[in-house]
């Protein structure tokens, strides 16, 4: 039997064969293409898959350490945790309600609250907690909630809480410093990020063997400040205590080292907790030590009495009318708190008499009056090294009328900080020599290298040594029985001080019945190591100085000086003292 013969259809072989020939070009193509793309020049294409493969890596640093004087730690950086949820993760996993209700359990929110976040479809990401701290994160995990995940941040921190806040500042979300030492110093707190450049693979991962550029970052230096741990709770705690007892508006206070201007204590009130300061106002963050300027009031007497005294006008037993406590120059009257007859220069400071200094003022005359005021820092930011420092007002002689040296005298028609007031003083009991005050002791980058240190610098020397003495000899009388500021005494010391009360103004005029009260003193009086101010704004219902800012003053005089170790004048620097006083050689 014949096989049946197999007939070939002409048109599927031409398809076929279109196939293979399509194919092969295809293929050839595709060959072409790949040895062009390895042997040809393709530099643009080459340099656009480098820049698709191609990562920048930022290298943060946290910021460097604030620290008082004996190391004790004032700011830090902490790593916190954000902890964040992937609605859509936990929605696909129909635990919205357990996942809501287990974080506000642990982070203590409420359920609304979480619930709102966790409940958003179609969103991956989601921040329940910003800078959670590590312990709180920890008790989340260990739940181990799907579409919970954690983001490590650094977070600014401050363990002592309130505690020297006007002086310390903060830095904001940012981590740039915002006010204080933070601000002032943030270019060198802040240090330098660094960077890396490298590339990826197909999953993004790195290519280590790839990395072409590292710089690294430098990290941010320390702040040493001079202030002291334990004198800032003292200084901070007597504030406290007149917040209660003699309820001004606001209180502020600073310690100072006689010799050398370094700021032991700063602080005012009120304050804020540094690690919440978002929910403070600008008046609460304000520090009145510096940045607010006020008519001193009789405080201001010292360095009338003692440029005087230093120009030989009078001597300490000069005798002045007081006039019983009213008179009248250039057609208007001034008035003293009490009145009082002939009293001499020691009893004019110890009595605190407006009329007795107002004729001492004018023996020195305009010009006088107004070089030694420049001299002692009067006008001028003493350049402290904190933001938002006042120069306080003094007037040029030009603009003065008749009348002015008498006002000013008493501490009218001026306006000074109480840093500046407080140098002053300091002047004083360091035998004339003006020091800059300051905060920071040294600057240390991580390695301990010192970057900047601070030394002690005298700016001034308006009064000698002898005129130096002779001030605190009278001023020890104002802490003596029949004084203005004996309740400015401290056991076992000799204070010299000056009380001050001296009435607000607001719309120009003066307010009856509303005082910035202040004390300002040094001990020991013969030899002064430290020297304090205490500024009250309105106390009530008291509000002399010495009735209010003088126990103040002794609340921190005491504790400081026992911390200090300062001990009392011996029998030999007394004889020196008092050869000193009577000029003797």
């Amino acid at each position: 039997m014949a096989l049946p013969c197999r007939v070939i259809d002409r048109s599927y072989m031409w398809r076929v064969s279109l196939v293979v020939l399509l194919l092969l070009a295809g293929w050839g193509g595709l060959a072409a293409r790949l040895g062009h793309l390895h042997l040809g020049s393709n530099t643009a294409l080459q340099d656009r898959v480098r820049r698709m493969r191609r990562i920048r890596q930022d290298l943060h640093v946290g910021r460097g350490r604030i620290l008082d004087r004996n190391g004790n730690l004032l700011a830090l950086d902490l790593t916190t945790q954000n902890i964040v949820v992937s609605p859509e993760t936990v929605i696909s996993n129909r635990q919205v309600r357990e996942v809501s209700r287990h974080l506000a359990r642990v982070l203590e929110l409420p359920a609304e609250q979480v619930l709102d976040r966790v409940n958003r479809p179609g969103r991956q990401y989601e921040a329940i907690v910003r800078r959670a701290p590590e312990e709180v994160a920890e008790r989340v995990e260990r739940l181990q909630l799907r579409g919970v995940r954690f983001e490590p941040v650094s977070s600014r921190h401050y363990p002592q809480k309130e505690l020297a806040c006007h002086v310390i500042g903060f830095s904001n979300l940012e981590g740039d410093g915002s006010a204080g030492i933070e601000q002032r110093w943030d270019s060198l707190l802040k240090g330098r990020d660094g960077f890396r450049l490298s590339e990826k693979d197909g999953r993004r991962r790195e290519v280590y063997t790839r990395r072409s550029l590292e710089v690294a970052p430098q990290e941010g230096a320390n702040i040493h400040l001079t202030l002291d741990q334990n004198i800032q709770y003292f200084t901070e705690k007597a504030l406290d205590a007149a917040l209660t007892n003699f309820h001004p508006q606001a209180a502020w206070a600073i310690v100072q080292e006689v010799r050398t201007g370094a700021i032991l204590a700063m602080a005012s009130r009120p304050a804020f907790d540094l690690n919440d300061y978002s929910r403070t106002t600008p008046a609460i963050r304000m520090n009145r030590a510096i940045a607010f300027n006020f008519e001193p009031g009789s405080v201001f007497k010292v360095g009338v009495v003692a440029a005087a005294i230093n120009e030989g006008l009078v001597a300490t037993n000069d005798v002045f009318d007081c006039e019983m406590g009213l008179w009248y120059y250039g057609g208007r009257p001034l008035r003293d708190y009490s009145p009082h007859g002939l009293m001499d220069v020691t009893g004019v400071l110890r009595k605190s008499s407006n009329i007795g200094t107002a004729k001492i003022a004018l023996l020195l005359g305009d010009e006088r009056l107004y070089r030694y005021l420049k001299a002692f820092g009067v006008g001028k930011a003493t350049g402290i090294g904190l933001p938002g420092e006042e120069a306080g007002l003094l007037h040029s002689p030009s603009r003065w009328s008749k009348i002015s040296a008498t006002r000013i005298a008493m501490g009218h028609e001026v306006a000074v900080t109480a840093l500046q007031m407080l140098n002053i003083m300091s002047c004083i009991g360091n035998d004339g020599f003006l020091m800059r005050p300051y905060l920071v002791s040294r600057v240390v980058d991580r390695n301990g290298a010192i970057l900047q240190e601070t030394h002690p610098e005298a700016v001034a020397r308006p009064i000698t040594e002898r005129t130096a003495a002779l001030m605190r000899s009278m001023l020890i009388e104002t802490t003596r029985e029949g004084g203005t500021g004996t309740r400015a005494a401290v056991p076992g010391y000799t204070v010299a001080g000056k009380t001050g009360t001296a009435e607000k103004i607001e719309d120009g005029r003066y307010v009856r019945n509303q005082n910035i009260a202040s004390f300002i003193g040094m001990l020991p009086a013969e030899r002064p190591e430290i020297a304090i101010i205490v500024v009250l704004d309105n106390p009530q219902p008291v509000r002399t100085g010495g009735a209010t800012a003088g126990p103040v003053f002794a609340q921190i005089a005491a504790p400081a000086a026992r911390y200090l170790d300062i001990r009392p004048v011996d029998a030999a620097e007394l004889v020196y003292y008092h050869r000193m006083i009577e000029g003797a050689p």
